[in-house]
């Protein structure tokens, strides 16, 4: 009984080491993007107001090096509400906490 016990108390401990993984140098240029709001355009795919998002198939983000993507945002109530699916909207992004501040239709 205490050898399981001492067997998987190690594998415990050395769970957090191995579920760490080595994240990419960011040059200074794309941390100061990620730290500031920045502009995109694309159209509404999804609306999801229960779980706070928004999906938006946008266009090329150049500040932050994205291609055109669909992708899910968090949003608030206040842009969930005025957002509708297939809408063409310009929008303003928070990318440190992938959140859409504000959106404007075209």
């Amino acid at each position: 009984m205490k050898l399981a016990v001492l067997v998987l108390t190690g594998a415990l401990a050395a769970a957090p080491a191995l579920a760490q993984a080595p994240m990419p140098a960011m040059s200074a240029q794309e941390h100061a993007a990620m730290s500031k709001t920045v502009e995109g355009a694309g159209v509404i795919e999804g609306v999801n107001a229960k779980a706070g998002t928004l999906t938006l198939h946008h266009g090329p983000i150049a500040a932050l090096k994205w291609p055109a993507m669909t992708m899910t945002f968090k949003a608030s109530p206040d842009v969930l509400k005025a957002a509708k699916k297939g809408q063409k909207v310009k929008f303003t992004l928070q990318p440190e906490g992938n959140q859409i501040m504000a959106i404007q239709t075209n």
